[in-house]
């Protein structure tokens, strides 16, 4: 996974295997870099060592990273791997591994609360897990189930519920500290839902993007759905892989800080979608940013710029700024410059992530129509029956003419 975000004053890049931060002010501020694949392994134990069918157990997977969430305080961040790790950083006052633990399935989201007591993780089967922060080594407990993929997880800004996504078009809401009591379930989407947000100044107001190439605005408490976009409705969607037939995929939804801009990003398609959002007027399209090349991901700072980190080799970030209600490129931004510097060493695995970046590829469900090609077939029969009854009603025609004539 291929992603940008901030932890506090440090910018956040993820690329194939590694983790890398760079401050954003200081120059003399080191960067810190997490590589994956020269981490702590799993430590075999006795159940381990063997399966029930008397063959290995262990499971390799190939150190990538597959998501990372930052604290609401930015001063912790965690990560999980294809590898089943899961990390637990701090960066204050300086950058350190507080813990490495191991979650049961290969994970797909995860979340802290906001008292930053808890870090939530989901995972391909479905499952929930809570892992303590204050206890960093203590293993993590099952906190809820679905019977589908899990692809997004995220909490309510008072920490009073949990809101899960999964591949069968559901977002349901749960109580945080009984996830048995259902809330509600949003229910709209007709493909899997792929990103959720609560946007700052919204406390009761959810984003969530979709493989049907729409974004919905709900108030989740009571499930009711407020608005809905479709995106290709919105303009025209250049795709860096044209596919004209699919709608595409939203795979990132990021707020401001001040809660009024959110960025939309489709997966494979070379614009990012902006809106504003008003306590009135609700969700409004606000503008279109046209990228060089397709997005990997993008996310706003705390100064309301729009990073983005694209598919290309000579300038994969970029920093866009909002002037006079127009989109610019800060191609000389001082921030830009210390981190690209930062970040240089890394463009190689970077540009290898690029190759295997489409997450939600193999997601989309298809549908087959077994009854149109029924009532095909039952139509040909049809017409082959009458043409029996037509060609045996001239046979009998012409005996009935053959006696007449004898």
């Amino acid at each position: 996974m291929s992603a940008v975000g901030f932890c506090g004053p440090w910018v956040i890049l993820t690329c194939d295997k590694k983790l890398c931060a760079a401050h954003r002010k200081e120059a003399d501020r080191e960067p810190f870099v997490f590589d994956c694949s020269t981490a702590e392994k799993k430590p075999k134990n006795r159940k381990d060592e063997s399966s029930s069918d008397g063959g290995p157990s262990e499971e390799t997977g190939s150190d990538k990273v597959l998501a990372f969430a930052v604290s609401p305080s930015g001063k912790l961040l965690a990560l999980t791997d294809d590898t089943k790790r899961l990390v637990l950083f701090s960066c204050e006052p300086s950058w350190h591994c507080v813990s490495i633990r191991w979650v049961v399935r290969r994970c797909t989201s995860l979340v802290f609360t906001q008292a930053e007591d808890e870090l939530l993780v989901a995972d391909k089967s479905g499952d929930v897990y809570s892992f303590s922060v204050a206890e960093p080594q203590k293993e993590g407990e099952l906190k809820m189930g679905h019977l589908s993929l899990l692809l997004a997880v995220t909490t309510s800004l008072d920490d009073k519920y949990i809101i899960t996504a999964d591949r069968d078009e559901k977002i349901r809401v749960s109580h945080l500290r009984s996830p048995h009591s259902i809330q509600s379930f949003c229910l709209g989407h007709c493909q899997f839902v792929s990103a959720l947000q609560i946007p700052s100044g919204h406390p009761h107001w959810l984003l969530s993007g979709s493989g049907d190439g729409t974004l919905k605005l709900w108030e989740y408490e009571s499930g009711c759905e407020l608005q809905s976009w479709d995106l290709r409705q919105l303009g025209e969607t250049t795709s860096c892989e044209a596919n004209k037939d699919e709608n595409p995929t939203v795979c990132r939804i990021s707020s401001s800080t001040d809660g009024q801009l959110v960025a939309v990003q489709c997966e494979r398609v070379s614009t990012v979608q902006v809106f504003t959002l008003a306590q009135e007027e609700k969700l409004v399209p606000h503008s279109r940013i046209s990228l060089p090349h397709c997005p990997l991901d993008v996310n706003f700072d705390l100064e309301g710029r729009l990073w983005v980190l694209m598919d290309s080799s000579d300038a994969p970030l970029q920093i866009y700024s909002l002037t006079q209600g127009c989109w610019e490129v800060a191609a000389h931004d001082p921030d830009l410059s210390r981190v690209t510097e930062a970040f240089r060493p890394h463009w190689e695995p970077l540009e290898a992530s690029m190759r295997t970046n489409n997450r939600f590829e193999q997601l989309h469900k298809v549908s087959f129509d077994n009854v149109a090609v029924y009532l095909q077939k039952k139509q040909q029969r049809l017409e082959e029956q009458q043409l029996k009854r037509s060609a045996a009603q001239t046979a009998n025609g012409n005996k009935k003419a053959k006696k007449e004539a004898d």
